[in-house]
């Protein structure tokens, strides 16, 4: 569920908006594994005519695309980062795009939260989505 938003870019965007805006995704966590969501969503979203970009230390590639050790590693601009991370490892995902300056939004997948990292990314004027998978908002808002 998305959480209430604080900040300065204006007022809460329910996730059709974030999903209709915002076209460039850096996916935290990416997967190699194709039987993995971590994988399968970003496959989905790409699919969908979304740019990914994989964030993975382990990969060099994934979905065709450069896999990159980390969000400041990205030499290119996003707009989404979409975390497929416990709960207990985003607090630094969030700090690192905070650091960087390139995303308006902040989705963590179904399953994670992390309220104080939420807090930080809409202190820095982000929009926030927690506990969310981006492909079955997609899928629901979109079609």
């Amino acid at each position: 569920m998305a959480a209430a938003w604080i900040g300065r870019r204006g007022p809460e965007m329910s996730t059709r908006e974030i999903l209709e805006r915002y076209r460039t995704i850096a996916v935290v966590g990416c997967s190699k594994d194709p039987s993995k969501d971590a994988h399968t969503v970003p496959a989905y979203m790409q699919s969908q005519g979304y740019r990914i970009l994989p964030v993975n230390p382990t990969a060099t590639e994934i979905l065709g695309e450069k896999a990159y050790p980390n969000l400041s590693a990205v030499p290119d601009p996003y707009e989404v980062v979409n975390i497929f991370r416990p709960s207990d490892q985003v607090g630094p995902i969030v700090d690192e795009a905070i650091r960087a300056g390139k995303a308006k939004v902040i989705w963590m997948q179904t399953g994670i939260v992390d309220e104080a990292a939420a807090a930080r990314a809409r202190s820095a004027g982000m929009q926030v989505v927690m506990d969310r998978c981006v492909r079955t908002e997609h899928r629901l808002r979109i079609g």
